[in-house]
């Protein structure tokens, strides 16, 4: 018997994937009159809305503040209770809609865009066919463009006894219904910092296994210094240079062997050693490209060597940042417009609404723990390797008035790096209460390349912590 004939639809765009990314992309190419079509194989609204920013954030914001009143003085002793877990995970829960998407199919559909369920795979250029969940069948063709729109999931590590270990992944960690009693958390990156953050004030007792030599590794060091401080001071046990050899679980309990032979036990563990592209099974060879890699692009997001094929947001390797995948789908989402209506568009213009020049110079991103940190631009460590001849200049941010308003006590740092050739800021970071609202500012000095005689003339309200900016500035004219 012969596959049953399936009818095939057109559309001038078809979307792989309808988290943020992919959201956007239809948005753009809908407002520029492009019918649209998307293919999700999970919720629409993808793992941010469930599984990463939005719960991840709602379970650390009480934390946060619980710990910003407790350094205010004649409030802090009210403040001094236990966290309700049960009402942040409620609040947690709301948050993500309770894992239903109907307010974003809602969202969707009102714009115009036809939604497939299923899992979409490419079968030769401009052809996506999909496989429904309830095995269904759909070809969708596309006039000008197929965006790939998949994003990335956790990477775990090739560790003994890792399989039957039942282990967290980042996905498990925002949405698991009840703190565990013990957590080993195995990693130093954002998702291990926030979540060893999250549940120690949530109840568990967390252990935290750094291989390397500090957290946040790709930030100042000053910054996972700050936040390694924090997480001992909240009675959770972090540990560096420390290696997983092995993972076993017996029952409830969960035991991981380290390299010095010795041994950790917890009720769960979590995993958050890194990201892989899912772009594994959508079909990459059909089109001459190597399944389970990142996809190369341009600056408008077009995959190389293609002339309809777009890789927007985490797939494409750029910056893993929500912030920035949305950003890239308002550059794709245009560019696909122009070029559907023959507008030529200028490739060099680092200025224009058709290039993502801030995924090379003014990526930003906050890292909601205790204390927050938040930066812009590289650290010292990549422009200096880059070749770049820059000036670092820091500043207490405990010594600014603002600061000491506050908190009690507060405690943080400021780095911001000076281009020395051309006197403009190329990179900023805090580390301390409030950071993550101040770095915008941060992104505007950098991505507008404004000269530091000029920033000389942004006067910070005072008393604020904004006031960084004029001491920055004051210790870099000396």
């Amino acid at each position: 018997m012969g596959q049953a004939h399936v009818e095939t639809t057109e559309y001038d765009v078809v979307v792989i994937g309808a988290g943020p990314v992919g959201e956007n992309v239809a948005d753009r190419v809908r407002a520029a009159g492009l019918s649209c079509a998307v293919v999700e194989s999970e919720l629409i609204g993808g793992e941010c809305s469930y599984w990463a920013c939005m719960p991840s954030k709602a379970l650390l914001r009480p934390v946060i503040a619980r710990s910003d009143a407790r350094k205010v003085p004649g409030l802090s002793a009210a403040v001094q209770g236990p966290l309700d877990t049960a009402a942040v995970l409620a609040n947690r829960d709301a948050f993500t809609s309770h894992w239903k998407d109907d307010g974003q199919v809602d969202w969707l559909e009102g714009i115009g865009v036809r939604i497939y369920r299923g899992h979409g795979r490419l079968d030769g250029a401009r052809r996506v066919k999909v496989k429904g969940p309830e095995g269904e069948r759909h070809v969708l063709a596309a006039r000008h463009a197929v965006a790939v729109c998949t994003g990335t999931r956790a990477a775990l590590p090739d560790l003994p006894g890792l399989a039957g270990a039942r282990a967290w992944t980042s996905r498990e960690a925002t949405s698991a219904a009840a703190a565990p009693g013990r957590l080993i958390v195995v990693g130093g990156g954002v998702v291990a910092t926030e979540m060893a953050t999250a549940w120690q004030a949530l109840g568990s007792q967390v252990t935290l296994l750094v291989r390397g030599a500090g957290l946040l590794p790709r930030m100042e060091p000053f910054c996972g210094e700050l936040v390694a401080d924090a997480l001992r001071e909240a009675g959770a046990d972090v540990r560096t240079e420390t290696s997983v050899t092995s993972v076993s679980r017996a029952g409830e309990t969960v035991t991981v062997t380290l390299s010095d032979g010795s041994t950790v036990e917890a009720d769960e563990i979590l995993i958050a050693t890194g990201r892989a592209p899912r772009t594994d099974d959508i079909g990459l060879e059909s089109v001459g490209l190597t399944p389970g890699e990142y996809l190369e692009v341009d600056d408008s997001c077009r995959v190389a060597g293609s002339d309809w094929l777009y890789a927007v947001g985490d797939a494409n390797g750029r910056a893993l940042l929500t912030h920035q995948g949305k950003y890239q789908a308002r550059i794709a989402g245009a560019a696909i417009a122009a070029r559907a209506q023959g507008v030529p568009l200028l490739e060099t213009d680092r200025w224009g609404a058709h290039a993502a020049t801030a995924d090379h110079d003014a990526v930003t991103q906050v890292v909601f723990t205790d204390p927050e940190v938040a930066s812009v631009g590289p650290t010292l460590a990549e422009a200096e390797r880059a070749g770049r001849r820059v000036r670092a200049v820091d500043y207490e941010m405990g010594s600014v008035a603002g600061a000491s308003l506050y908190a009690d006590g507060y405690r943080g740092r400021a780095r911001m790096l000076v281009d020395l050739d051309r006197e403009v800021v190329i990179g900023v970071t805090f580390a301390g209460p409030g950071a993550g609202e101040l770095i915008q500012a941060g992104a505007i000095a950098v991505a507008g390349e404004v000269p530091v005689d000029r920033l000389w003339h942004a006067v910070p309200a005072y008393p604020t912590i904004s006031e960084v900016w004029l001491r920055l500035l004051e210790t870099y004219r000396g």
